[in-house]
């Protein structure tokens, strides 16, 4: 229910994550005549494969029914990591587990999008639950697919061998399979290794340099500290317990849990990017060592009250009609069709418009001069539509973005000639303006 509750919110724009329009027009793209190769290799092929049935039979790329696999991927993930928490401890591990991933937001917010993150999490969550069950050859296989999915699923690569030490024929036996899943669900990536890799490099490098929205975060080990908080609340506290405990005992379970957790999390301090999403994996690992002990399993389940009332509101929130929808029907009725528009990237889609991408800011980055209206004016813009997605993130950190801070103080001193409004009872959701330039 907490997946399903706002999964339709936007539609049928994708307005919940921009980065599905990466995603679900390539699926699209699959089964009408674009063949296999995305020509794009930001991210492997796999979950383009998983969504590309759903597209049958529609004109244009279906965000809705893409999203419908991806509830259905993250009550999956439930249920791998009762799975899991079974294989590593029993009943008490498995529930928690379960409840700790059912209710965690960040694992619920996801769901409900069709990317990549939820996938990867359910293909890392049953490769450790293959591991601490002695199955290191189908560990392989389902690590490949979840390499497949996002290429951080090469970090099961550390519990691989780490379960299989002794037996290191075994081991190689998983790894070659692992690379055999993941070249067969994502060929292109191979063939076009090169440019895979500069696209694999060119996101390495911005999640380096950082993002915008992150400038004023601690630093990135506590960054990713507070996610984990905002995801799973008190069970964190009870993990950490369960940490020090398996630690301690270092049982087989133990090492395979612990080494995974500890090469993801060593994986993620180069980056400067501290999103909600990278923190994932994690989720059901920490869940599970929540419940080590049948004491703690009880604290556990009664901590996670707390991210369950958390994702209740997420949920509420995204209920009711998305205000940004209003938005682009104004456009439509009120924008002539030829008339050039600039806009801020994660705004709306304005699909068989001329349109204008402002480059988003960014640590690193380069001001992209056309964010003046003296210069929009020469370049045949006459509207400007802007968003609190980039603005008020700009604002936030205007010593980092003088240029760019300007620009949308100079708009906020003029009259928009269409601004959403927020519903009452409701989260306010990134706002939209639309500018007419005289």
């Amino acid at each position: 229910m907490l997946r399903a509750v706002g999964a339709g919110s936007g539609l049928p724009l994708p307005l919940l994550n921009p980065d599905e329009t990466n995603i679900v027009p390539r699926a699209w793209d699959v089964v009408h005549g674009g063949g296999l190769d995305p020509g794009w290799y930001d991210y492997p092929s796999l979950l383009f494969l998983v969504l590309a049935p759903t597209q049958i039979g529609f004109d244009e790329p279906s965000y809705g029914a893409a999203r419908v696999v991806a509830v259905l991927l993250g009550v999956l993930g439930v249920a791998a990591a009762w799975w899991l928490g079974r294989a590593a401890y029993g009943v008490p591990a498995a529930l928690t587990g379960a409840v700790g991933v059912a209710v965690a937001t960040t694992h619920v917010a996801y769901s409900r999008m069709a990317v990549t993150d939820v996938l990867l999490t359910l293909g890392m969550t049953v490769t450790l639950a293959l591991l601490v069950t002695g199955r290191l050859e189908w560990a392989g296989v389902v690590a490949g697919l979840a390499a497949s999915a996002k290429y951080p699923g090469a970090i099961l690569v550390v519990p691989i061998v780490v379960a299989g030490i002794g037996a290191w024929r075994r081991v190689g036996v998983s790894l070659g399979l692992a690379a055999a899943a993941f070249f067969l669900t994502s060929p292109f990536v191979v063939i076009h290794a090169g440019a895979a890799w500069d696209d694999f490099h060119r996101v390495q490098q911005l999640a380096g340099d950082g993002w915008l929205g992150f400038e004023n975060d601690p630093a990135t080990p506590f960054a990713f500290g507070l996610r984990l908080w905002e995801t799973l609340g008190p069970v964190l506290l009870v993990a950490v317990v369960g940490v020090v405990l398996a630690l301690r005992a270092r049982e087989r379970s133990d090492v395979v849990l612990l080494s995974f957790a500890a090469a993801y999390g060593l994986s993620l301090l180069p980056s400067q990017a501290h999103f909600d999403r990278y923190v994932l994996p994690l989720i059901p690992v920490l869940a599970v060592l929540a419940g080590r002990r049948k004491t703690l399993a009880v604290a556990a389940l009664a901590a996670a009250v707390v991210p369950l009332w958390w994702s209740v509101a997420d949920a509420r929130s995204l209920t009711g009609r998305d205000p940004r929808l209003d938005a682009a029907a104004w456009i439509d009725a009120h924008v002539p069709a030829g008339a050039r528009v600039a806009a801020d990237t994660s705004t709306l889609p304005l699909h068989g418009r001329p349109v204008v991408r402002l480059a988003l800011p960014g640590p690193g980055r380069p001001f992209d001069t056309r964010r003046d209206l003296v210069a929009l004016r020469a370049d045949g813009v006459r509207w400007i539509v802007v968003g609190g997605s980039v603005a008020d993130r700009v604002l936030a950190a205007a010593a980092r973005y003088p240029r760019e801070a300007r620009f949308y103080r100079t708009l906020e001193g003029m009259r928009p000639a269409y601004a959403t409004r927020s519903e009452p009872g409701h989260r306010p959701r990134p706002w939209l303006r639309v500018y007419r330039l005289g």
